[in-house]
C-alpha cells in the first residue's frame, strides 16, 4: 500500500492516463466555446456550486464546513467513478467531460469580464489545491477506464476464437489489490487538497 507501489501502478496505466488528460483538455476547450443548451447546463452547474458555497459560508465555522464538504464530495465522487467505470468506462468519460467543460466555461466567463478576476481565479482560487486535486481526478477517471477495460477483457476471454481463448490483462485478485491501493492514495491526496482549498485558497480568495 506504499506510495512507491501507487506510482508503479500509475506507470502501468500511463496510456489511459494520457487519454484522460487529452480528453480533459479537449473538454476545457469545448466548455470555453460552448453556447446554447450546453452553456445553460454549465451555468446551472456553476450556479448550483455557488449556492452551496453560500450556504457553507453562512455556517458557524465556514472553513471547517468547506473542508468537510470539499473532501467528502470529491472523495466519494472519485471512488465511485473508479468502480462505476466497470460499466465499460462510460461514467469516467462523462465525469471528465463535465468537469473539463465547467472549468473551461468558468475561466472563459471570468476572462470576458476582467483579466484581474481571471488572475485571482487561477492563481488564488484554482492553483493552490488544483495542482493536487485535478491530477487525482484524472487518476481516478483513468483507473475507472482501466476497470472498464478489465471488464471488457474478461468478457472477451470467455469467447472462443477457434481453439484459442482471449486472456484478460491480469488476474482479477491482483487488479483489485491495485485498485484498493489507488483508492487509498486518491483519498489521502484529496484530503490534503481539501485542507489546502479550505485554508490557503479560501484565505487568498477572501483576502
Amino acid at each position: 500500500m506504499g506510495f512507491g507501489t501507487f506510482l508503479r501502478i500509475l506507470n502501468s496505466v500511463k496510456g489511459v492516463l494520457l487519454f484522460t488528460v487529452i480528453l480533459f483538455c479537449a473538454s476545457i476547450a469545448l466548455g470555453w466555446i460552448s453556447t446554447g443548451i450546453i452553456e445553460q447546463i454549465l451555468r446551472q452547474q456553476i450556479e448550483g456550486l455557488g449556492q452551496v458555497a453560500g450556504r457553507l459560508q453562512e455556517s458557524g465555522n465556514a472553513q471547517l464546513s468547506f473542508f468537510v464538504f470539499i473532501f467528502f464530495n470529491n472523495a466519494i465522487k472519485c471512488v465511485l467513478v473508479m468502480f462505476l467505470g466497470a460499466a465499460f468506462g462510460i461514467i469516467p468519460v462523462v465525469f471528465i467531460v463535465m468537469n473539463g467543460m465547467v472549468i473551461g466555461f468558468l475561466v472563459h466567463w471570468v476572462a470576458a469580464n476582467s483579466a484581474a478576476n481571471l488572475y485571482e481565479l487561477i492563481i488564488k482560487g484554482l492553483l493552490p489545491h488544483g495542482i493536487i486535486e485535478l491530477p487525482v481526478l484524472l487518476i481516478a477517471c483513468a483507473y475507472g477506464l482501466k476497470f472498464g477495460g478489465m471488464v471488457m477483457s474478461s468478457i472477451c476471454s470467455g469467447v472462443s476464437r477457434g481453439s484459442t481463448r482471449v486472456k484478460s490483462e491480469m488476474p482479477w485478485p491482483a487488479f483489485m489489490r491495485q485498485t484498493w491501493n489507488v483508492v487509498l492514495w486518491v483519498v489521502i491526496l484529496l484530503f490534503i487538497a481539501a485542507i489546502i482549498e479550505s485554508t490557503v485558497s479560501y484565505s487568498l480568495m477572501r483576502g
